[in-house]
Parts: structure tokens; C-alpha cells; sequence
């Protein structure tokens, strides 16, 4: 059961799904999942120590999957930058063929990965931005909008508005991202516009995904409310799963004067990585986004994506119909 659309068609894939490229979880065994289900499954380069063990994986995945799969490259701002520009050549000399980045000021990145091939998904948290990403070249355009895991950047905008807004702007595919986890959500991507659909936290809580059951769990349990907007105040959104840590940082910035150094030790990446792999949920961030109310199982990634195309194509084939009579 296919939908096919501009999207599926320029990327050669079955169906009009991604896997968000989500750090410490975009390994190759989710990855490789994801793919051999008819989607495009993402490794997190920098969820590997080096480019050489991003070379490692990139063929690990291939060991596990025939079917094409992209790398995330996210050009963040840090105290200590990761070698940007050796990741991206291992990912070139790799023969990977399609890359998702993430970040601001990607044109370097776009242009040596457009040079060797490279199709370029970038992911976008505003239409000026998109307009921006299409004007250096890339060819895809994943627009994430507020309800989403990670930085929905400034402005609040829900991706009911966001995704239409995006695609009236610019004239390359866009995919929807943020609030995604089923089949409903993909036919309404597709209504308003959308060429498919990028799914983060709903990919965590799937058997493959290589994080403890605890945290599957915990997004099971949870609903659209257990998140925590935090960093606001210093212009940087992120949104992340409610626990104790997350309820720490936003207390910690609310207080007058607050600064990044007041919440430095919480947010630190390898807490964050503790509470993934040992399931302690207070140990760290957890990032999750608001699709978390829409989840209620944790089954195998072929089950989720077959479940969710079913869904989608009896909304758009049947009930559709139905309400046009």
C-alpha cells in the first residue's frame, strides 16, 4: 500500500515517511528498520564519536538494509564545534546519496554535498528560512513546526499553519515535521500541502529504536501536555519530555538574571545519553515533542509504518468520499 508523491519519487522510497535524525538514537539498527519498512530511515552523525565511526555505521546500515538511507548532519552553535567539514566528507566519500542538516548557515555544507550528488533535505522552523534553504539549493524542505521535539525556533507557529504557509512559498517538496505519529497526521500533511512526513518521537517508541524501554515507556504514559519549553528566555526554544530535570532548567531560568551557565551541568548531552541508555528518567533531558498524546503502544517499526499507511490511505480514499457525497 503506496502513496506516492514528488517526494518519494525524487529519493526512491516507498512511502512518504522519514525518521527524524534524532541524536544518540539515529543508529543504524532503527535506521535500517525504518528503510526496509519502505521509508527513509536517518543515521545522527554526530551521534558518533568521529567520522571515523560514522563510517562504521554508515556501513553497519548498509549490512542491515538495501534500501536508501540518509545522514542528519546538524550545524549547531557550541563552545567546542565538532569537525563539521570531516563528518560531511566521510559522509561524501561514504557514497551516502541523500543527508538531512539541520542549523543555521548551512550553505557550506550544501554546496559540497550538491557538488558529489548529494540530495539535501534541510530542516526548517520558518517559511523566511525555507525560502532561504531553496535559494542555496537544497531539495527538500522539512518543515518543523511548534509541536515538535528539539528547536522549533522563535516564532510559535503550529504546523497547521506552517506547513501551507511554507508550501505556497517555495517550489520544491516539503515534508511536515512535529506532531506527527500516525496515519492521520500523514493524510493531513498530505491535504495541507505536504509531499510527507517527518516522525521523531513516535520512531523512539518502536521495538528497534536503541534507547531503554524505560523511555519507551514513558512516552507511552505521557500525553500532549508532558513537555517542557525551555531556553526561552534565551532565544533558543527547545522543546523536551517533562521530568525532573527539565522542571529544574525552566525553574532555574525563570529566576532574573538567569544564563546558560545556570543550567550547563543539567543539560548536558551526556546526561541526556545516561537517561536513554540506562532508563533513568531523571538522569537527564529527554527530548521528546507533543506527539507523545498521540502514541499508546510500542510496536516493531515495520508494524508502525504499515498501521499508519493503512490509516492514511482509508482517510484519503474512503472517509473522504464518504464526507463528499
Amino acid at each position: 500500500m503506496t502513496i506516492t508523491t514528488a517526494f518519494t519519487t525524487l529519493l526512491g522510497i516507498e512511502h512518504p515517511i522519514v525518521q527524524g535524525g534524532m541524536q544518540w538514537v539515529g543508529r543504524a539498527e532503527l535506521a535500517a528498520a525504518v528503510s526496509n519498512a519502505g521509508a527513509l530511515g536517518i543515521l545522527t552523525a554526530l551521534t558518533q564519536p568521529t567520522p571515523e565511526a560514522l563510517v562504521k555505521e554508515i556501513q553497519r546500515c548498509r549490512d542491515l538494509t538495501d534500501k536508501p538511507f540518509g545522514v542528519n548532519l546538524t550545524i549547531l552553535p557550541t563552545m567546542t564545534p565538532p569537525p563539521y567539514a570531516e563528518y560531511r566528507r566521510a559522509i561524501i566519500e561514504s557514497g551516502i546519496k541523500i543527508v538531512e542538516t539541520a542549523g543555521g548557515k548551512p550553505r557550506e555544507h550544501v554546496d559540497d554535498f550538491k557538488a558529489h550528488g548529494v540530495k539535501v533535505i534541510h530542516k526548517c522552523t520558518s517559511v523566511r528560512h525555507a525560502i532561504s534553504a531553496e535559494r542555496i539549493g537544497v531539495d527538500v524542505i522539512s518543515i518543523d513546526g511548534f509541536e515538535c521535539a528539539g528547536h522549533p525556533g522563535e516564532d510559535d507557529v503550529s504546523g497547521l499553519v506552517l506547513i501551507p504557509a511554507t508550501v505556497d512559498k517555495v517550489n520544491i517538496p516539503v515534508i511536515a515535521s512535529g506532531g506527527f505519529a500516525d496515519g492521520r497526521g500523514l493524510a493531513a500533511a498530505l491535504a495541507l500541502g505536504a509531499q510527507g512526513i517527518n516522525m521523531g518521537t513516535r520512531f523512539c517508541a518502536t521495538r528497534e529504536a536503541p534507547i531503554h524501554d524505560n523511555i519507551k515507556q514513558f512516552l507511552v504514559a505521557n500525553d500532549e501536555r508532558g513537555t517542557n519549553l525551555i531556553f526561552r528566555n534565551l532565544h533558543n526554544t527547545a522543546r523536551v519530555g517533562k521530568n525532573s530535570v527539565s522542571d529544574e532548567v525552566v525553574r532555574r531560568l525563570s529566576l532574573a538574571d538567569a544564563t546558560f551557565a545556570d543550567v550547563a551541568p543539567l543539560v548536558r548531552g551526556a546526561r541526556g545519553r545516561e537517561a536513554l541508555e540506562t532508563g533513568n528518567l531523571d538522569a537527564g533531558l529527554i527530548w521528546a515533542g507533543q506527539s507523545q498524546g498521540l502514541i499508546q503502544d510500542v510496536p516493531s517499526v515495520a508494524e508502525l509504518v504499515t498501521r499508519l499507511m493503512q490509516q492514511a490511505r482509508s482517510i484519503l480514499e474512503r472517509d473522504l468520499r464518504a464526507l463528499l457525497r
